[in-house]
């Protein structure tokens, strides 16, 4: 159960390549990143990462019309189908050649696959269980390059293809004695959109060189007809071309002996081109890269290799508006059902966008690091993730919805370390451009800047306990300089290593500071006695990477050997080590001369972090695995493979034979020199690649790894993204304390019989959370402080860290609020004797109430001027009433004085 952590989201990442599709009802866009489908939630605004990969980058997907598969192939043809509401995979399939495109027909009952220059016309996979899902109907022959783009009629009757041969071809899905095939010609560069016109056989293409030609088609699709043959026995029928079968039933269509007139209605599909228009293209490079067509309203929408895209309506090419979205080339574009919102992908700035053409106004805009992630951190309450970029940005992403909310642009470097204060409103980052920066998260503003008296590249990071002390370590000066987050000023130079300042971590109880070098050692320094060093600690090779325990008891350390060592602080002594050399597999690059097992010998873990409770410790560097230790035991607990991408470079163990030749590798051979592509071999000395136009493969690696302090999950900054994975309970059956009486049955009886107590106790030892959900919620809201009285002292915590759980995701607050108040008041000082396994409950409890707290002040914030108004409106209402009250009070005196003066009159008359 510990350590049952299962991939649950990929943050930092929303677009690589690919094929954007909108969800049936238009809410949500299925977007793919490198082998993983996201989908982004436009209305909840969050976001979900299935739960299954592909062996390569995804090229294209498609999706059924009623929203329920899709398929998804990646750039060898290797295609998975897959389920959207289940998220399973159902089906494997290999279409052995890379495709370029995949569409379903609009009936649902066929899709279209274009690879090389063929078109692949399927059967859709049907409700029942099949055998194969993927049953191949036709294959298409005409283009003579590859095939671009597809359409359906809305009947499903035609398609269209586009192909780089510049021609488009029209054929029928099924046997019309009118339409085989059909070519158009008139662009003069590759057809990037074909899309007919709404019921009808008219055409629009659209070319690479900005040309949409309009053609119309003297045939509607009513005038399609079957292809008609004799009648004749079943058994010739069935090798006769006018015969088909329908679908799944297996029905044979025969068709009769054609008359005059159905002859003459035969009449063979001719198209007219009945106009050309030119998009304005702003210089000689500003190619046509993506195009999208809505039938209902007529509006085409074409994106360019400059950032612009345009709203044109056809047929009369009236232009709606243009805008410009980036610098970058708009890759893909896609619009919804009902035609309002138009969603755009650029593939190079890993761009998504979504945007509502009628208002002007963006739904959706999100944007991952542009170049590799280099350190991440959690807030105190587990709520937020910051990551730092090799492209200078500091970005914060909600836990909850997975999305970025705010992004900090003031550094002009690489990122390399970040990290929050206790208070968990300030994040403070460190960068190669010499600064050291604190943003606040109120304000969302940069509010102070740390500088060193020399210009020098900080490459760590680390703020104290109160978070009154900023301490970075410099990778060319070999000093660690420290300021005040008060007053924003240098306090003190820290010398005495011999080589770059790796890593640096201050103790969560008291205030030292731990440095890890190059030179061997790791320093403790003592920042109340003068800054002087407290200890040395000598090691075994190169310092990578040092980390308290939670409870500052322990110290870790990572050195370039590939080993763990762990050291009491105090006395300054080494209590054990991992020799993690033999879990570090690692693959072969393409262009190395050795093999992967030599390879392994010189890697070693980057990136260390204790969890929550301190009896685990999590290890990753420049491999796609992650490893588990036990710190007490000192052995691998599990390994967590992050990808399994063969787009990635060191994936693979041994070199495919298919890419040795006589020179030697493909990979290096200058075969693309004259191409667009470049060649494949990196610079030499680059590892995050090349920031000039040569093709390079990235190499898979973890570069920073955070627990949760709830230790419900753990991140990584990888090459592929920011990778989160959590632990999934509902999966997991972990009985505490089983025997043969505890079963749901006597759990409900106890419920019957109202001993709630005995009901808490034994739903916790069958430990389904459903049943506990259900035991809980059935306990009356006044005996809640008597059943916490009488739990046993064992059971408290695991009802704590339960009630925390179901208070994220319940709307009962008030109910869970007090069972966790009675808990704490009841049992408050026995947990605080154990506070260290007890933490990641409480942060846990504070990260729910935190979220209801912000959701609850937003909601009343909103309120509270209605609610002024209305109590003032009220008041106004009451000081009217009572003035008219007044005012007919008046004239009630009036005439009763009236009428007495009357009466005294005539009495004395």
């Amino acid at each position: 159960m510990k350590f049952a952590y299962r991939f649950s989201n990929l943050l930092g990442a929303v677009y690589r390549q690919g094929n954007l599709n909108f969800s049936k009802d238009g809410n949500a866009v299925i977007s793919p990143v490198g082998n993983r489908i996201s989908v982004f939630d436009l209305k909840n605004n969050s976001s979900e990462t299935l739960p299954v990969s592909t062996t390569k980058n995804i090229s294209c997907v498609g999706v059924s019309p009623d929203g329920n598969l899709a398929v998804v192939v990646d750039e060898d043809g290797a295609a998975l189908l897959i389920s959207l509401i289940t998220r399973a995979v159902l089906h494997h399939f290999h279409f052995h050649k890379p495709v370029s495109s995949i569409r379903f027909s609009p009936d649902g009952r066929r899709f279209v696959v274009t690879k090389e220059n063929v078109a692949l016309m399927y059967h859709a996979p049907g409700k029942r269980r099949e055998f194969n899902a993927f049953v191949l109907d036709k294959s298409y022959y005409g283009p003579y390059d590859e095939t671009t783009c597809i359409d359906w009629t809305d009947d499903s009757k035609c398609f269209v293809v586009g192909s780089k041969d510049m021609s488009t071809w029209v054929f029928g899905a099924e046997r019309w004695a009118n339409l085989i095939y059909y070519s158009l010609g008139g662009h003069k560069d590759v057809i990037v959109g074909c899309f007919f016109e709404k019921d009808s056989l008219d055409l629009y293409t659209v070319s690479q060189d900005g040309t949409l030609c309009v053609w119309e088609s003297d045939t509607e699709l009513d005038g399609l007809v079957l292809r008609k043959t004799r009648d004749r026995p079943e058994d010739e029928e069935d090798e006769e071309e006018g015969t088909r079968t329908e679908g799944d039933q297996g029905e044979v269509i025969r068709g009769k002996v054609e008359t005059p007139r159905e002859r003459e209605r035969t009449k063979n599909v001719r198209y007219k081109q009945i106009s050309k228009h030119f998009f304005n293209k702003e210089g000689d490079f500003n190619n046509l890269t993506a195009a999208a067509f809505h039938k209902p309203t007529h509006i085409l929408v074409t994106g360019f290799s400059s950032g612009i895209f345009h709203l044109h309506e056809l047929p009369e090419f009236n232009l709606i508006h243009s805008l410009s979205i980036s610098d970058q080339r708009i890759t893909s574009v896609a619009i919804n059902c009902s035609g309002d919102w138009i969603g755009f992908g650029c593939s190079r700035m890993g761009q998504l966008l979504v945007w509502e053409w009628q208002s002007e106004s963006y739904v959706f805009k999100q944007q991952g690091h542009f170049n590799n992630m280099a350190s991440l951190t959690y807030s105190p309450d587990g709520q937020y993730i910051v990551t730092g970029g090799d492209d200078g940005k500091v970005k914060v992403w909600n836990t909850n919805s997975g999305l970025c909310f705010v992004t900090f642009t003031e550094h002009t470097s690489s990122v390399t370390s970040v990290t929050f204060t206790s208070s968990g409103f300030v994040i403070v980052s460190a960068s190669l451009d010499g600064t050291v920066r604190a943003f606040d998260l109120h304000r969302y503003r940069n509010f102070r800047t740390f500088t060193s008296p020399r210009p020098a590249q900080f490459s760590s990071l680390a703020v104290d306990v109160s978070g009154e002390l900023v301490s970075a370590g410099a990778q060319d000066s070999f000093e660690i300089f420290l300021w005040s987050m008060q007053t924003g000023r240098l306090l003190e130079v820290l010398g005495g290593h011999e080589g770059p300042v790796s890593s640096l971590c201050f103790s969560p109880v008291q205030s030292i500071l731990a440095s890890a070098s190059w030179d061997r050692t790791v320093r403790l320094w003592d920042m109340l006695d003068s800054w002087q060093v407290k200890e040395t600690l000598p090691l075994t090779s190169d310092g990578l990477s040092v980390s308290y325990r939670p409870d500052g008891q322990e110290l870790a350390v990572a050195t370039l050997n590939g080993e763990i060592s762990f050291w009491n602080p105090q006395t300054a002594t080494q209590t054990g080590s991992v020799s993690g050399r033999h879990d570090l597999q690692t693959g072969r690059k393409e262009t190395d001369k050795v093999t992967a097992k030599q390879t392994a010998k010189g890697k070693s873990f980057t990136s260390l972090c204790y969890s929550a409770d301190g009896e685990s410790i999590l290890a990753g560097g420049q491999s796609k695995f992650v490893c588990i230790y036990n710190v007490k035991e000192q052995l691998l607990m599990k390994k967590f493979e992050i990808s399994c991408n063969l787009s990635f470079d060191a994936m693979e163990e041994f070199l495919d034979r298919r890419k040795m030749t006589e020179f030697g590798s493909l990979a290096l051979v200058d075969d693309g020199t004259g191409d667009g592509d470049g060649v494949n071999i990196s610079l030499p000395g680059v590892r995050r690649g090349d920031m000039s136009s040569r093709h390079f493969k990235p190499e898979i690696r973890v570069s920073s790894l955070r627990f949760s302090p709830t230790g419900r999950s753990w991140a990584a900054t990888t090459t592929e993204g920011l990778l989160v994975y959590s632990l999934d309970g509902s999966l997991v059956f972990d009985p505490y304390d089983l025997d043969l009486d505890v079963t749901p049955a006597s759990i409900r009886k106890q419920l019957r019989l109202q001993d709630w107590a005995s009901a808490v106790v034994l739903a916790f030892r069958l430990n389904e959370n459903a049943l506990k959900q259900e035991v809980l919620e059935t306990v009356p809201h006044e005996q809640i402080p008597l059943v916490c009285s009488s739990l046993p002292d064992v059971y408290v915590e695991k009802l704590l860290g339960f009630v925390a759980s179901c208070l994220e995701k319940s709307g009962h607050l008030q109910f869970y609020l007090t069972w966790t108040q009675n808990l704490l008041m009841l049992h408050g000082q026995k947990l605080k004797n154990r506070s260290g396994s007890i933490l990641p409950t409480l942060q846990a409890l504070q990260k729910s109430i935190q979220r209801h707290f912000d959701n609850l002040s937003k909601l009343c914030d909103f309120n509270m001027y209605n609610i002024r108004y209305a109590t003032a409106l009220s008041k106004q209402r009451g000081l009217k009433r009572s003035a008219e009250e007044e005012e007919e009070e008046d004239e009630d005196q009036s005439e009763e004085m009236s009428e007495a003066s009357l009466e005294n009159a005539e009495m004395m008359l």
